[in-house]
């Protein structure tokens, strides 16, 4: 038998490398580099034992009868403007099927700060709901039973005080932390890895994550206390086996963390959850779901003595791909998004939020979320796929690439040990420099038309439909600062003052900061003051910027409180490499201080990204910056999520050029030589 079957493998081969090839020029490797077979068979197998769900090290799953017992959490990530039009969406979602909420915050709010403070300008509502006091807090779940619903929040630096928001708001409504559900993301090392959205110096910061750990493993037991991301690493550029293994490297920090501070491994282990992107290639992203419940089961059990079985088992979220969703005819990100959602089932979500087709250009309109919310009812009620537990599991191709990823993450684990773990990899730049090469790489295999997307490099058509698209009412920002204001004025001042007075004095000791951090919440002091009180104590973090030394010189900055930085730094380095002098001035630049650069600097040209939904408002205080400073012979380009309408605005304000996702990068050089023919070579 033996023989005739590697007799018949001989035949095919032959037959194979006999028959014509795609002479397309397209790469056959996934998106992580890995090199794929035309076929696979028992022979990549490894030799293992037969596994099944619900038993270590849970590659099938981690429960015994997968989506046979319960379907996954349709939990739609969605925030914006005010807390009563946010609680109105959630409401529309709730009464449409969802079966959880996932609150989106403001840029104001992920960085700690009030909306009428002067960094929020043009900021506040645009890509999340405006958070200030647990006044927003009280509205936003308003008839909204918190005791019936899990809630996920995706909020990282001021993430222990949101969720003392949260625990008030029940209390109110007479809920008991101890029956709250919910997830808290929490994760401030992917912060520093990836988003961006840091506040305080690293040891602090970990702190607070281990202080909300060790209080909800007594207060709130029920509570997700952290969610660790590999969505923001992924979406800042990384490929699925760096998402795999810096996401996992992550949690192991967060667990010697805990560990370090007393805590027993099985009284929090089991409430760390993750947090991960499904990125268009299918199979890769189904085999590193299935490397994550391996990998993280027999680390727990392995290394850190873990003895209940709860404390093996990996739940996590995900996400579909925003990095994969294009402007250019945008009804096909519906199938997108379709696809992805289907890999991340497959691969045994527990919870999972569907991208709307028009998140690229803004945040959902209704229609749009809709679209989102029934792409999931149709995979849960209309395909089958929840009939079978793991119905991929066994397939020669899909095993083999799961042992892959697994091997390649082992890999990186190793050489984040050797540099001495994950702060001090974070401090010499590993995985910032990793994940900009692999977005690197990726953007080129594009431009080069070794990788298509559909719409933006192949398949084209010369004139796009335009969509409805939500706009946030620039007349909300005033309203909300109004509010913030007023709260302020209503409060006890007193009970306010003596509460944040406490948390200094705690902040500069070791007591747990959640006791505090609530009794501050429920004097209603704002978030911005509680933030400033800790910064008062623990100082703010910045990250160095680099400085690279060609001719034409360009500043670029990412401007306003928004840290994606994928595009600003893939851009970066194309002039760099095109023979340009890029002064990258990092992030949280306000108009001020990007003219400043310029002018110590002495550039040509400003370049601006812009992703929060800020930029009618950003965009012109550059520029007339500019004017007030007598230096408008310096251009201003930019780029980021602007509608088209808005590009024509922004250019009668003086912007001499809008590059939005999917332009090539070879455009934006040429754009370049044309300006400055004389000195570029």
């Amino acid at each position: 038998m033996k023989v005739r079957a590697r007799d018949a493998k001989e035949a095919w081969k032959e037959e194979f490398e006999s028959s014509p090839a795609r002479d397309d020029g397209l790469e056959t490797s996934s998106i992580s580099g890995i090199p794929l077979q035309p076929l696979y068979t028992q022979d990549d197998l490894a030799r293992r034992e037969q596994e099944y769900p619900g038993q270590f090290p849970y590659t099938r799953g981690i429960h015994p009868s997968g989506y046979r017992g319960r379907l996954w959490t349709m939990r739609q990530f969605s925030g914006f403007a005010t807390a009563e039009e946010t609680n109105r969406r959630y409401k529309y979602l709730l009464a449409n099927g969802q079966n959880g909420l996932s609150v989106a915050f403001d840029m104001p709010t992920l960085m700690g700060q009030d909306s009428d403070a002067p960094t929020s300008r043009g900021e506040v509502g645009h890509c999340g709901v405006a958070i200030d006091s647990l006044a927003d807090m009280e509205t936003l779940f308003e008839g909204i039973p918190l005791g019936e619903i899990t809630t996920s929040m995706t909020i990282n630096s001021p993430a222990a005080i949101l969720l003392c928001m949260y625990i008030a708001v029940a209390e109110k409504q007479g809920v008991p932390a101890s029956k709250l559900g919910g997830t808290l993301q929490n994760d401030i090392l992917k912060e520093f890895i990836a988003q961006k959205e840091f506040i305080f110096p690293p040891a602090p910061s970990m702190r607070l994550v281990v202080d909300s750990i060790e209080y909800c493993a007594r207060e709130v037991p029920k509570w997700n206390t952290i969610s660790i991301s590999g969505y923001h690493i992924r979406e800042a550029g990384s490929t699925a086996v760096q998402e795999l293994a810096f996401t996992l490297a992550d949690g192991m920090a967060y667990v010697d963390a805990c560990l370090e501070r007393g805590m027993h491994i099985d009284d929090f282990a089991s409430r760390l959850s993750f947090f991960f992107d499904a990125h268009i290639d299918f199979f890769e992203e189904i085999a590193k779901f299935r490397a994550a419940r391996r990998i993280w089961a027999r680390w727990m059990r392995e290394r850190y003595g873990a003895q209940q079985q709860r404390s093996w088992k990996l739940r996590f979220h995900t996400q579909t791909a925003g990095v994969s969703l294009t402007a250019q005819q945008p009804e096909l990100n519906i199938a997108r998004t379709a696809i992805e959602a289907l890999a991340a089932v497959l691969g045994g979500t527990q919870s999972l939020h569907t991208n709307a087709m028009d998140e690229v250009l803004a945040l959902p309109t209704d229609r749009a979320a809709r679209i989102a919310l029934r792409t999931q009812q149709l995979l849960a009620y209309e395909t089958g796929v929840a009939n079978t537990i793991d119905p991929l599991g066994g397939s020669y191709f899909l095993e083999a690439l799961t042992d892959e990823m697994e091997r390649q993450a082992e890999a990186y684990f190793k050489r984040i040990e050797e540099i001495g773990g994950v702060i001090p990899a974070i401090e010499v730049g590993f995985f910032q420099k990793e994940i900009a090469d692999a977005a690197f790489r990726y953007q080129l295999e594009l431009e080069q038309k070794r990788r298509i997307m559909v719409g933006v490099n192949d398949f084209t058509v010369d004139e796009e439909e335009e969509i409805e698209i939500l706009r946030i009412d620039p007349r909300l920002e005033s309203q909300q600062s109004k509010r913030v204001r007023e709260v302020r004025r209503k409060r006890d001042q007193a009970q306010c003052t003596n509460a944040l007075n406490q948390l200094r004095r705690a902040a500069a000791g070791t007591d747990n900061l959640m006791p505090y951090l609530l009794d501050a919440v429920r004097a209603y002091a704002t978030e911005g003051e509680i933030m400033q009180a800790m910064i008062e104590v623990f100082g703010t973090y910045i990250a160095m910027a680099k400085v690279a030394t060609k001719p034409v010189r360009i500043v670029v900055a990412k401007v306003g409180l928004d840290g994606h930085d994928r595009g600003v730094k893939v851009v970066a380095r194309a002039l760099r490499d095109a023979g340009y002098e890029v002064i990258y001035t990092g992030l949280r630049q306000t108009p001020e201080m990007v003219v400043d650069a310029a002018l110590q600097e002495d550039a040509q040209v400003i370049g601006l990204s812009i992703h929060s939904g800020a930029h009618m408002t950003l965009f012109p205080a550059v520029v007339d910056e500019l004017k007030r400073r007598d230096a408008t012979d310096i251009i201003v380009f930019g780029g980021g999520i602007i509608p088209d309408d808005d590009i024509a605005a922004l250019k009668k304000r003086g912007v001499a050029e809008i590059f939005t996702p999917g332009t090539p990068l070879q455009d934006i050089v040429d754009w370049l030589r044309k300006r400055f023919p004389e000195e570029t070579r």
